[in-house]
Parts: C-alpha cells; structure tokens; sequence
C-alpha cells in the first residue's frame, strides 16, 4: 500500500461492497412522445465498470436516472442481482435498491459538515458502526482531518472527493456516476480520475458510469458502450471499439479524422497517400478513408512517401499537432507525433500511412 502524494489517502483500505448484478432488459423510457430508450439493454457484472459514452441527448443519462429508481421505463425491466426493480408501472425507490449515487454537481449537503455528510448515507447502521465507515471513507479519500468542516470550505477537488466518500462509505452493491469529473479543471482532472478508479477496484462495486468523453470511457471502463439515440451502437473494451469502430460516426466520435473519398477496384482503394487493401469490400464500393491524426500518418524530411507541405504547426506537451497539404487531397492532413524541431511551417515532408490506423467504410 502506498500513500498518494496530491492528498489522497492509502490505497487499499477501502471497504469491500458485495458487488451487484445489474441488467437493462430491453427497456423503453418515452418523454413527451420522444423516444429516450429504445430497447435498451445491456448487463454489468459483479465488480465489473462500464461507461456509457455518447453526445447529449444520446439517453446516457436517462439509462443511469432508470438505474437509479429516478425514472420509470415504459418498457422492459431492469433487475439487480436477478430481482426485477423496475418495470412498467413498478419501480422500487432508489434507497431500497442497494445503490450509490455520485452527481457531477456532487450533491453535497451545504448545511451538513463533512462527517455528517458521509453519515447521511449510513442512518441503518449502529452509530459506532457509522462513525468507523465514515471515517475510514474520509481517510481514504484524504479528508479525515477535515470531518468539522462545511462543503463550502473545501475545494473543487476535495468537495469531489467527499462526494465519492460519501457514495462508497454505504458499500452499495452498484455505484452509478453521472460525469463526476466534468466540474474539475484539467490539472486536476487526471489525478482524481485516477484515484476514483483505484477506489472502485478497491470496493470492487459494479460501477456505471456516464461520460461524454472517450478518453475517459476508455481509461476507466473494463468495457465502453457507446449510445446513440437511446441505443448502444457499439459496446467493448475501449480498445476494440477505438481499433474497430462499428461505423465512421463511431470513428469520428473517437477523434478528429482526415477523410478521403475512394472507391475499391481490384481489392484495394487507390489515395494520393498510396494503396490501402480492403479485403473484404467488393470491387466497385464507394468508402470512405479515415485517417487518425495521432498514429494514422507520419512525416518526414526525408523519402518515402507522398510529399506534402506543412501549412501549419502547433506545439502541444511533447507533440507536435500539423497540417499538411498533399497533392490530390480535397482538405489538409491532420498529423499528430512527437515534437521534433527539425519540422516547421512551410517545409516540404514525406508522409507515410501507418495502416493499422487507417480506416475504411463503404458509403451509405
């Protein structure tokens, strides 16, 4: 066990939950004559954490409102641990099903102190019993020295932490996190996301969790459903969905794209980048290439490759992020790889396709 040096606490001393089963089972949520949830199914296992990715308005956070015993189904049922808790015309209220509940708000009491915060969700428990999980939450999350103090007294970070302490310290069998890092600047966003995350495994509790950002879906989830118009699209480990996106929306949701209209004869499609083969697309079909900036391309001063200029160039932290015009090519070539100042504005570059980061979809 090691301490965390930002604050948190020792890694490893979190309570243990008694992990649930969570199951949507086709289930249809209707507002206002709108379709939110459209046979929406999908089963978490025990300790198992899943993200739900996708726009707004997508149905991400109506699926974890459904969860929660927030927002009745029109259709289907969802079921923990085997036990149906909603259906239409049933639901069993949030504080009977056994689950956490973590808002991207944090939802703290601002009259409580942090102690009676955290307390707030132990009121079954003997008050010696409440008072040690209370506590060994605060301490986990970095706060047991803070137990007198107001929510208004903490910091951004810290009142997220409170918020995660306050959501564990119960040991739900199923904790449903709605963008619980939305609120914190980018400094810190990376260290808390990191610690959530070993709190989680830590608890082994069956997580979902909603976010808008792919980044952070494929950090955080054993698997990453991807939604849209209240359906999953795509559901997989994050690397399968970002290496084999079902469709090019799915593709583009995962990153900008350089693409380029083609069209397959003799098993490959012809760009002004070179050949790519497509196997498994008849002769004839109109695609559509995608290119990645981070991996999809790569320049170089010297040859091979189709030669491009660089019309321009930003540095990012280690990266250097170009733009590229090729000959034949309708819009520039987005390319992102290490800094190197060998490169600059207005130098003519070979570029090279990596062809494990290129990706090709026929038309609709």
């Amino acid at each position: 066990m090691t301490e965390e040096p930002a604050g948190w606490g020792t890694r490893g001393t979190t309570g243990v939950s008694f992990a649930a089963t969570l199951e949507f089972d086709a289930v249809d949520v209707r507002l206002g004559g709108r379709a939110v949830l459209s046979q929406f199914s999908l089963t978490l296992r025990p300790g198992e954490i899943v993200c739900l990715l996708g726009e707004s308005g997508s149905g991400k956070s109506t699926a974890l409102r459904v969860a929660a015993g927030i927002q009745p189904v029109s259709a289907g049922v969802v079921r923990i641990n085997g036990e149906i808790v909603s259906a239409p015309g049933m639901t069993v209220p949030a504080d009977r099903r056994g689950i956490g509940l973590m808002f991207q708000d944090f939802a703290l009491f601002p009259h409580l102190t942090v102690l009676h915060n955290v307390l707030f969700g132990l009121r079954k428990l003997g008050r010696s019993a409440a008072l040690a999980q209370a506590r060994a939450a605060l301490r986990r999350v970095g706060l047991g020295d803070r137990e007198a103090d107001y929510p208004h007294m903490l910091s951004g970070g810290q009142q997220q932490r409170l918020a995660l302490a306050r959501s564990v310290a119960p040991r739900p069998g199923v904790l449903l996190l709605d963008e619980p890092f939305s609120s914190l600047d980018a400094r810190l966003r990376e260290t808390v996301r990191e610690e959530t995350l070993a709190v989680l495994r830590e608890t082994n509790v069956t997580s979902l969790i909603v976010t808008h950002d792919p980044e952070e879906a494929m950090v955080l989830g054993d698997r990453v459903a991807l939604l849209r118009h209240g359906c999953i699209a795509q559901i997989g480990t994050g690397a399968e969905i970002y290496s084999r996106p079902i469709d090019l929306s799915a593709a583009r949701f995962f990153s900008p794209l350089s693409e380029i209209e083609a069209v397959v004869s003799r098993g490959m499609v012809s760009t002004p980048l070179g050949d790519i083969l497509t196997p498994d697309l008849a002769d004839g079909t109109a695609v559509t290439v995608a290119i990645r900036p981070a991996g999809g391309a790569r320049l170089s001063r010297t040859g091979p490759g189709a030669p491009g200029r660089i019309i321009s160039k930003r540095d990012a932290i280690g990266e250097d992020i170009c733009e590229v015009t090729v000959a034949g090519l309708d819009a520039p070539l987005g390319v992102r790889q290490p800094a190197s100042t060998s490169l600059a504005v207005g130098q003519d570059v070979y570029v090279t396709l990596n062809r494990e980061h290129v990706l090709v979809f026929p038309r609709v």
